[in-house]
């Protein structure tokens, strides 16, 4: 008898650490759009960033992109307005640089110590559509929490060298995390 209720009470005390911390668990949608030189654009779909035992989950659910690899990434700022720089407007600019609270200056890809604005790459279907589940370890969904999501036009190799498409070139669509 004095082993069932030590059994009781352990899967008591489990279920309670388990349901809490299930309880801090964070869901975040942006609502993503083309970036044009006029600012957000089209609709094409939504991010769902939700925090889970094994990670950060992001769920796409997009349609419009090009076919192929794309770079992906948080980004500084929850703003996806354009910017004009030399006279020409360059779009999402107003999102800024990758986010990087801890100043690493390293675009290493996700997990691997560079920014924690590093997600993986964005892989689009002949259709144009992304209905993917991702997963990275390190952030939560807080720490996006009103910043930006940003596609990129191109794949991303994660070089710090923009000429070599380090973070997939110019940007392609944006979204406020909320």
């Amino acid at each position: 008898m004095k082993n069932l209720k030590k059994i009781i009470c352990l899967g008591a005390v489990a279920a309670f650490v388990v349901m809490g911390g299930l309880a801090h668990a964070e869901t975040f949608k942006a609502e993503v759009f083309l970036a044009t030189d006029k600012g957000p654009g089209a609709s094409i779909g939504f991010v769902t960033l939700t925090d889970t035992p094994e990670g950060l989950e992001i769920k796409t659910d997009l349609t419009g992109l090009p076919p192929g690899k794309h770079g992906f990434h948080v980004h500084e700022n929850g703003d996806c307005g354009a910017v004009e720089k030399d006279g020409k407007a360059m779009h999402a600019a107003a999102a800024g640089g990758h986010y990087d609270p801890e100043k690493t200056g390293k675009h290493l890809g996700p997990d691997n110590g560079g920014h924690l604005g590093d997600l993986p790459v964005l892989e689009a279907a002949a259709d144009g559509s992304a209905k993917v589940t991702l997963l990275v370890k390190k952030p939560k969904a807080g720490d996006f929490k009103d910043r930006s999501i940003m596609i990129h036009a191109g794949g991303d190799n994660y070089s710090d060298e923009p000429a070599l498409l380090g973070g997939g070139g110019a940007r392609l669509a944006c979204g406020i995390i909320k």
